[in-house]
């Protein structure tokens, strides 16, 4: 076995015993797509000797992310214990995801998953993400108003209205329960946001953003209504053909929690579960809370951010 076999192989072993605590007498399916494979098929491995009811199943990487994937993978999903599902493209907020979920399914999504990235983000102190994950949720979680502001021009407010935090922090041992791996952050659907939120961290398509390079995006009553970034915007507006208003919806604020998360790395994934740091996403929320329906989910990551809680400021966990 080579080096790079058996760093996939440990990292599988977290997934796949630890976070997940897939037990003997469990179905497991494993998602993946032909730009995944390996990690698939490191996970796979690892599961079929745990039970002898593991499945693989690929399909060709997706459009978009948040894109509903193909009906007989969605079925497969549902009617599963558990799944795990490094893919190209995120399945995170997508109807198939929360469907299983609601069925019972448990699992967890590696969206944009690279090997290097799975390697580290699994070598984790998952004890210590939970606590940090803990004490941000006692922090924030009741406060009616989240406000987010930076240096760099950031200044959004965020209202909570019905809408209940949630925490992303890799255990999944129990029914019905979801995480991304590697995990690390609490997240809120708002119920609106007003303000301006300028990212300088990491954003798709673009991956980590060159020092002093900023992407700036205006917001009015939940909706984005500016969109400096000519990608971006094209990307955005190409969903809003489908769904319309849908696709400008805010639709996250997230906190990292990872202390493990010294970088930013480009990817997604790993880089807005990076303490210190906070996320704000377009788009779907119909998956983490909320009740839009929209075919992407874009999460950018902000740099050295100071959240107030009803204006109180709070202290967020450093690397």
């Amino acid at each position: 076995m080579t080096e790079a076999d058996a760093d996939l192989r440990a990292a599988s072993e977290t997934a796949v015993r630890q976070c997940l605590d897939l037990r003997p007498d469990e179905s497991l399916v494993i998602v993946t797509d032909d730009k995944r494979e390996r990690i698939g098929e490191a996970l796979y491995e690892v599961a079929g000797e745990v039970t002898d009811d593991a499945t693989i199943v690929r399909y060709p990487p997706g459009n978009q992310h948040g894109e509903e994937p193909p009906a007989p993978v969605a079925a497969a999903m549902q009617a599963c214990d558990a799944f795990l599902a490094p893919t190209t493209k995120s399945l995170s907020h997508t109807r198939a995801r929360g469907d299983a979920c609601d069925a019972g399914a448990r699992g967890a999504t590696l969206p944009g998953i690279t090997e290097e990235v799975f390697v580290t983000g699994l070598d984790a102190d998952y004890d210590a993400i939970y606590d940090h994950s803990a004490a941000m949720l006692d922090a924030v979680g009741g406060a009616d108003e989240l406000r987010v502001t930076t240096e760099k021009g950031t200044d959004v407010t965020f209202v909570r209205g019905d809408r209940e935090w949630l925490a992303d922090t890799g255990a999944i041992a129990d029914a019905g329960s979801f995480s991304n791996l590697p995990a690390g952050e609490i997240f809120l659907s708002p119920a609106s946001a007003t303000g301006t939120y300028v990212v300088d961290g990491t954003m798709m398509p673009h991956g980590r953003l060159d020092e002093g390079r900023e992407l700036r995006f205006e917001v009015e009553d939940g909706y984005v209504t500016e969109i400096s970034d000519e990608d971006i915007r094209e990307q955005v507006g190409a969903a809003a053909e489908e769904v319309g208003q849908d696709a400008y919806n805010l639709a996250e604020i997230g906190i990292g929690t990872n202390v493990g998360v010294t970088d930013l790395v480009g990817s997604v994934l790993l880089d807005e579960k990076a303490a210190g740091t906070v996320h704000i996403a377009i788009g779907d929320d119909a998956g983490i809370g909320g009740d839009t329906d929209a075919p992407l989910h874009l999460d950018g990551i902000i740099r050295e951010p100071t959240v107030y809680a009803d204006g109180e400021a709070v202290d967020l966990p450093q690397p």
